[in-house]
């Protein structure tokens, strides 16, 4: 794959980008599966396109939300968001993919969450964790690829499609992750 020095990343199969806000029905289609279908999200009802809109520009605003585009289309994406609200986890954030059902396994995913792990960095975030609804071996496969390691679980804490659902903790560490000293603000 050939790739550019500059943002967007681009290869001769597909691009990454920012996602814009017209991209919100291509995402909440992506993800409307995932929550219909299976036990992967917790939520029970699928978000609308405007509801997506919302989430893209609240991630947008502090963290990163980033589409993968196959020919045109939106068939991935890849998004942050604040994982606490008191200040001290400023310097922590909750990642998260959703890909199009036909793209996993594809190398797509990988390259869209590296990007975004790279933008989160870039930002002054020191520190990426990812829950995961289990089992999900795939999705934790992954995350190990990246770098990610298991660092807890939390058990029978959901329930969905008439089952108990436990979720692991994975987390990664982000630049400098905690070195010694304060860190400047993420941006």
């Amino acid at each position: 794959m050939l790739m550019s020095n500059i943002f967007p990343y681009v290869t001769t199969d597909h691009v990454i980008r920012d996602a814009r806000l017209a991209d919100a029905s291509a995402c909440a289609g992506i993800y409307e599966p995932y929550v219909r279908e299976t036990t992967l999200s917790f939520e029970s009802m699928p978000p609308t396109a405007d509801e997506m809109a919302g989430r893209i520009a609240d991630a947008r605003a502090r963290h990163a939300w980033l589409v993968l585009e196959v020919d045109g289309e939106v068939a991935g994406y890849a998004y942050a968001s604040k994982l606490g609200v008191r200040p001290a986890y400023r310097w922590a954030c909750e990642v998260s993919i959703y890909m199009a059902r036909d793209r996993h396994r594809r190398g797509g995913g990988r390259a869209l969450y590296e990007e975004l792990l790279n933008r989160l960095e870039k930002r002054g975030y020191r520190q990426a964790l990812a829950v995961i609804s289990m089992p999900n071996e795939p999705s934790v496969g992954l995350h190990e690829a990246l770098g990610f390691r298991r660092v807890g679980l939390y058990e029978d804490v959901g329930f969905k499609k008439g089952q108990w659902l436990s979720v692991a903790w994975m987390q990664r560490a982000l630049g400098e992750g905690a070195s010694p000293g304060r860190p400047a603000e993420p941006s």
